[in-house]
């Protein structure tokens, strides 16, 4: 019997990301699931793994690790889902047995596969069908009245937001900051409503998603440093303080110390950003602010949580879906969303 193919955008080295017909993956652990993929999207990670910038992806991988689907097999240890169940996939992949694990640190699991493997180190859901490993850990079942679009982000976006909003220890009355009003900025925006603060601030050098973030209610204060102080008006806005937590999710050349310049002595300032560059600590410039630096990669843990925040309408992303297309456009899409055209935010690539 010939092997059955399927088309899947794959990272052929520095530079290149190609379509391409794969062989559909096979069950090769009893913890696997294997997921028809039917919704998946770009990331900026994806970019920085065609420029080179993630040193453990693998040449040949499939790309992706934020789509959603319908179980099509299990391995006899799967217990949480059944075939034809619709599930988020969670961007990490983890054991949930290990020392990291059992507390939380989900991205420092110690298994082989354990933390982002998912379209970096092993083969991801740009495609049509994708093996799913520790699939009770990594799969969400998506309610009935929750939309394919509205649970896309859960496993990536909105888990970044969520961490980085809880990492942040925002209290009712805050005034936070974020950094950054892109896809990952917006996420982290409404999932630092949840808290209560008093004022959210958004900075961001696009005029158009401030605007976007303002009209959505995700920010009560908008600030372009290229038309305004942002430390200054900061300081303006908190008499004299600054912001009680900073939440940088831009990942500039110079978002890093904008980042620590408007946070108030004492505070905690979270990098929720992937840096292409390294990033200095000036800690003679920062002395007696006596600040708490929060930083690393998502632990993608509440997956559950999230998606129930999306069933009763307290989490929102569809503001961030700007463009849709389907796999075999793929490349098209990948072009506008690395080059920031046509007004992108966020695709919605639909898998047939």
């Amino acid at each position: 019997m010939s092997e059955q193919l399927m088309t899947a955008a794959v990272y052929q080295g520095k530079g290149n990301i190609v379509l391409e017909k794969r062989p559909v993956p096979r069950l090769l652990h009893p913890q696997d699931a294997i997921i028809k993929v039917t919704l998946t999207t770009i990331c900026s990670s994806d970019i920085h793994i065609k420029h080179g910038a993630v040193p453990k992806a693998v040449p040949g991988t499939i790309l992706g690790h934020e789509f959603v689907g319908i179980v099509e097999k299990i391995g006899a240890g799967v217990k949480g889902v059944r075939p034809g169940d619709r599930v988020a996939v969670n961007v990490e992949t983890f054991c949930g047995e290990c020392y990291f694990c059992k507390r939380g640190y989900v991205n420092n699991c110690t298994d082989e596969h354990g933390g982002w493997a998912l379209g970096c180190r092993i083969d991801g859901g740009q495609s049509e069908y994708v093996r799913i490993p520790f699939a009770d850990n990594g799969l969400t079942k998506i309610p009935d009245l929750v939309t394919d679009e509205a649970a896309l982000f859960t496993g990536d976006l909105l888990s970044t937001g969520y961490w980085g909003a809880a990492l942040a220890e925002i209290k009712p009355a805050d005034t936070v900051a974020v950094l950054g009003a892109g896809p990952t900025g917006l996420c982290t925006l409404m999932c630092a409503r949840l808290y209560g603060p008093a004022r959210v601030i958004a900075v961001d050098v696009s005029d158009e998603r401030l605007e976007l973030a303002k009209a959505r209610g995700l920010a009560d204060v908008t600030l372009n440093p290229l038309s305004r102080n942002v430390e200054q008006e900061i300081l303006r806005l908190t008499d004299g303080r600054g912001a009680d937590a900073v939440l940088e999710a831009a990942g500039g050349r110079d978002t890093f110390q904008t980042a620590w310049k408007i946070a108030r002595p004492n505070a905690v300032v979270c990098v929720v950003a992937m840096y292409g560059e390294a990033q200095t600590l000036p800690l003679p410039d920062m002395y007696g602010k006596n600040l708490v630096f929060k930083t690393g990669g998502v632990d993608a843990s509440c997956c559950g949580q999230i998606m129930e925040l999306i069933r009763v309408g307290r989490l929102d992303t569809g503001c961030l879906i700007t463009h849709r297309t389907t796999l075999d456009h793929i490349m098209e899409a990948y072009d506008v969303f690395e080059n920031k055209k046509d007004h992108v935010i966020k695709y919605a690539i639909k898998v047939e």
